[in-house]
């Protein structure tokens, strides 16, 4: 029996490669998306039938109710979700509005939750699988990665909690962390630009970031040659960094963290028959 994918953001990017590999492999492919053009060219490209597509933003308040719908009339079985539409908000904590901040959350945590409870009964029914797509910063901060960071960190907590509620459903959850890939993310995310209070942090950062060259950006067909692979496995990983900047950067800061635990663990020191 083919296979059932739910995919968000498969109109470009890592989603849309991804819905290709799917495809490839015979599987039945929900695609959902904002724009009705690419999801019509992405069902076009594909053997008749196997594509179903849901032109939606899923931070719509009827987003839930949906996909729950489309999954029903699908047959109710669903073995993968790849929960992967988000965007990039870039900028120093202090200057991003809290209109800016509450629509990061929005769209890469509170729809990634109303895409969650709108799939689980159908992937608990096949023992499916969660693909959770973050990033490197959700591990970590850059100076202008705060809320962006903040919201792919919500992920990854999310889905490390979802891996333990769901393990006796038989139901596996991967968080995937990219690194620096070439694709529309790094043309299409918003930036804040800094005042003179953050030009030496935050702004440098971006100046930095904007003059990397081509060569540091990734094949982003290694990410969806990494998701359609960890969705193959019986036991995968949790956390799953993809991109030797991924790797680097997390193992370091990981490094860190482990180095200021180890100095602190004692603090504060209290002199004996002083406290209480």
């Amino acid at each position: 029996m083919p296979s059932t994918w739910l995919i968000t953001g498969a109109t470009s990017g890592f989603g849309r490669l991804v819905a290709d590999r799917a495809l490839a492999a015979d599987a039945h492919v929900i695609a959902v998306g904002r724009r009705s053009d690419r999801l019509a060219d992405l069902a076009d490209s594909a053997p008749h039938g196997r594509v179903t597509t849901v032109p939606l933003d899923i931070t719509a308040p009827d987003a839930e109710e949906v996909l729950t719908d489309v999954v029903r009339a699908a047959g109710g079985r669903l073995d993968v979700l790849v929960n992967n539409a988000g965007y990039g908000l870039f900028g120093a904590v202090e200057q991003i509005d809290a209109a800016e901040a509450r629509a990061i959350f929005d769209t890469n945590v509170l729809a990634n939750l109303a895409v969650l409870r709108a799939t689980l009964p159908a992937l608990r029914a096949a023992h499916g699988r969660v693909v959770q797509i973050s990033s490197l910063i959700g591990q970590f901060a850059w100076p202008s990665s705060g809320l962006y960071s903040a919201s792919k960190g919500a992920v990854e907590l999310i889905g490390e909690a979802l891996a333990h509620e769901l393990a006796p459903t038989g139901v596996k959850v991967t968080i995937v962390e990219p690194g620096t890939f070439a694709t529309e993310f790094a043309t299409s995310l918003h930036v804040v630009a800094p005042d003179d209070v953050y030009a030496p942090t935050v702004g440098k950062f971006l100046t930095d970031f904007s003059e990397l060259p081509p060569e540091a950006f990734g094949d982003p067909d290694t990410v969806a040659d990494a998701i359609i692979a960890v969705t193959a496995l019986d036991e995968p990983p949790l956390r799953l960094a993809v991109g030797a900047d991924a790797i680097e950067n997390i193992r370091a800061s990981l490094r860190s963290r482990l180095a200021e635990l180890d100095r602190w663990e004692s603090f504060p020191r209290v002199p004996v028959g002083q406290g209480t």
